[in-house]
């Protein structure tokens, strides 16, 4: 599937009709399920676009589905929805590597906005993940000190254990992770991981 599609997880009907009309009028394809269990039953890993996801659902809630999508390596963008948001919970899905987080009630073409951008997002990093050159120029940006952070980051060591290991402060592990996710255009650990697979292929 190389077409761009939002999907939209939401046991709301009125919120997935709703979103469903406003994104098509800016003519963005859409797809909903109202449970993340029939989502993940038919998420192939070919699919483009993005995901909108509400954090409260009956059954798997959104946070236990994004978890399930980032182990099996999903790359889609996810953009959380939710009527009970808080600040912690933003900031966690954030740093996991969720593209962003909007909290009801929401500007529907705002939020049309953003799907858009997670769009070229989505187009970006794919045209990335099979280009070994520019993998291999982004890598060569870095520098000796970045590395020896981003192998361990890939090892799946936390910023404490880095710090500790290669006696420098949390700050500055936090510090070096920043500039590994931007040099390297990602904003997760598996993400980065995917994108030097790409080396790996013969």
């Amino acid at each position: 599937m190389s077409k761009s599609y939002a999907y939209i997880i939401d046991d709301d009907e009125a919120i997935c009709d709703a979103l469903t009309w406003q994104f098509r009028t800016r003519g963005i394809e859409c797809m909903s399920w109202s449970s993340a269990e029939d989502f993940l039953r038919e998420w192939r890993p070919d699919w483009c676009g993005c995901i909108v996801l509400d954090i409260r659902l009956k059954g798997m809630n959104g946070l236990a589905c994004f978890d399930i999508l980032l182990e099996n390596h999903c790359l889609l963008p996810v953009i959380f929805i939710t009527s009970h948001g808080d600040i912690q919970m933003a900031v966690g899905t954030l740093k996991k590597g969720a593209f962003d987080f909007v909290e009801k009630p929401f500007n529907y073409n705002e939020l049309a906005d953003r799907v858009l951008a997670a769009f070229e997002a989505d187009a970006e990093r794919r045209r990335a993940l099979t280009d070994r050159d520019t993998v291999e120029q982004r890598l060569a940006t870095l520098t000796g000190r970045e590395r020896e952070v981003m192998g361990l980051i890939l090892e799946g060591r936390y910023n404490k254990v880095i710090a500790n290991q290669l006696a420098i402060s949390m700050r500055t592990v936090e510090a070096h992770r920043s500039h590994i996710f931007n040099k390297m255009h990602v904003r997760s650990a598996v993400e980065l991981a995917q994108l030097l697979a790409v080396l790996k292929k013969d």
